[in-house]
């Protein structure tokens, strides 16, 4: 989406143009972060990726000053970084109390609503963050939105390079071909398809796009079906260049975040598959067994953003080693196992190649990179050494509100890592899933 036509944080994520690290975030994690922990700085915490201990440290801020909006919205970011919703409420409507037009805060309260698919809660929140286009897609959204029919998908990894494909049908159409991708918010298509599926427009605006502008339109989807998953009832969004042309043909469509974060998912990348399953107490006990027959370990999820997902791992080079929360990209186009910010690579002695420039775009944008070797790259058990990865010089360690998640920033895992394994994201407990070989 835009303001005032000017290309922000959810321009128009097509999945190719994510490598400059614009996707998911991760602090550097280190003596000097363990330094500041001890201080009890209840922002140097939340910078340092310990949002627990930032959470309790900005409750004592408030208890000392009720009326301290920042650490009010903060507290209640941190809620909605784990998808603890009447935690994330109670304090993000603390904040609007005492600032009822900040759009921060507004920000994070409609995404907060989004995620429990409360849509005309959130339009209002929206208008007043200035997103406009948000406000009025979600207000055209009525009765019970992303339906769950079905009882378990196993889609066919059609393709794996240079996006990787599945199959889904719009409103009970012929197949179609679908990149998926956790850098991505929505459910997008091809102005193409979105034609034939009948579509039309609740909201459209006018953006900037690789150097041009096109058209971005947001509609509502009757029918999604993937496999023996069928989703009714989808927000979708479908783009066009000025003339009406569809703005890429790679795919037919892209499935992002808010799609998965409705179901149980496994990227069973080393079986070429897409396991889908609805969001219950008993599909994710299942899930939590099968991972620890396989021997994969819990580790934490966050949400940041709309759709940014997050874990721990670390990434190392010559000058040594750091662990802290990395971001958590699944699909998309990309011959990367990572991406790592340019400052992190200096600081820890990854061999960067700098004579040879990568020129791509980030998040819709021209962006250069570099070819770049860490000595380890790790998520739990999974691992990779003296892989293939980039490095932007000019990525920021820390980005904050509009545009990036505002905790310091080291990497993020990308397709290529997740080949050897299968991954089950699991958002009712927030706990992610990597486990090598197929998935059973």
């Amino acid at each position: 989406m835009t303001n005032n036509g000017k290309w922000d944080r959810r321009s128009l994520f097509q999945g190719a143009a994510l490598l400059a690290g614009a996707a998911a975030t991760a602090p550097l994690l280190g003596t000097a972060a363990t330094a500041l922990a001890d201080t009890g700085d209840a922002d140097a915490l939340f910078k340092a990726g310990k949002f627990d201990q930032a959470g309790r440290a900005y409750e004592e801020i408030l208890k000392k000053d009720p009326a301290n909006l920042h650490a009010a919205r903060q507290r209640g970011y941190i809620g909605l970084l784990s998808n603890r919703f009447a935690e994330a409420e109670k304090y993000l409507k603390m904040a609007l109390q005492l600032a009822p037009d900040d759009k921060e805060t507004n920000s994070y309260l409609g995404d907060c609503y989004i995620r429990q698919d409360k849509f005309a809660l959130s339009a209002p929140c929206w208008e007043a963050a200035g997103e406009d286009g948000y406000a009025k897609w979600f207000a055209a959204v009525s009765g019970e939105a992303y339906q769950v029919h079905g009882d378990i998908a196993r889609l066919e990894i059609k393709q794996m390079d240079p996006i990787p494909l599945v199959e889904g049908s719009v409103n009970g159409g012929p197949a179609k071909r679908f990149m998926f991708y956790t850098g991505a918010p929505n459910l997008s298509l091809r102005a193409s398809v979105a034609k034939e599926a009948g579509l039309s427009p609740v909201a459209s605006q006018k953006i900037e796009y690789e150097n041009g502008m096109i058209w971005a339109y947001y509609g509502i989807l009757d029918s999604f079906k993937l496999g023996g998953i069928e989703l009714r009832n989808v927000p979708v969004g479908w783009s066009s260049t000025e003339s009406g042309e569809d703005v890429g043909t790679d795919s037919d469509g892209l499935i992002g975040t808010w799609v998965f974060y409705h179901l149980l998912t496994t990227f069973d990348y080393a079986g070429r598959q897409l396991i889908l399953r609805p969001r219950t107490p008993e599909t994710a006990r299942k899930a939590r067994a099968a991972a620890a027959s396989a021997g994969a370990q819990p580790l934490p999820l966050w949400l940041a953003r709309e759709h940014y997902l997050h874990s721990i791992g670390s990434f190392a080079g010559v000058a040594g080693s750091r662990t802290g929360v990395v971001g958590v990209n699944l699909g998309g186009t990309s011959e990367i196992a990572a991406g790592v910010r340019g400052e992190t690579g200096k600081q820890l002695g990854i061999r960067s190649d700098y004579d040879r420039e990568i020129g791509t775009f980030g998040s819709s944008h021209p962006a250069v990179v570099y070819p770049c070797y860490p000595k380890e790259i790790r998520l739990g058990n999974a691992v990779a050494k003296e892989v293939y990865c980039y490095t932007n010089p000019n990525s920021k360690i820390n980005v904050p509100w509009p545009f990036g998640t505002g905790f310091d920033a080291m990497g993020w895992f990308s397709h290529c890592f997740w080949k050897p394994y299968n991954i089950t994201v699991d958002f009712t407990d927030m706990k992610l899933y990597i486990a090598r070989g197929k998935a059973a």
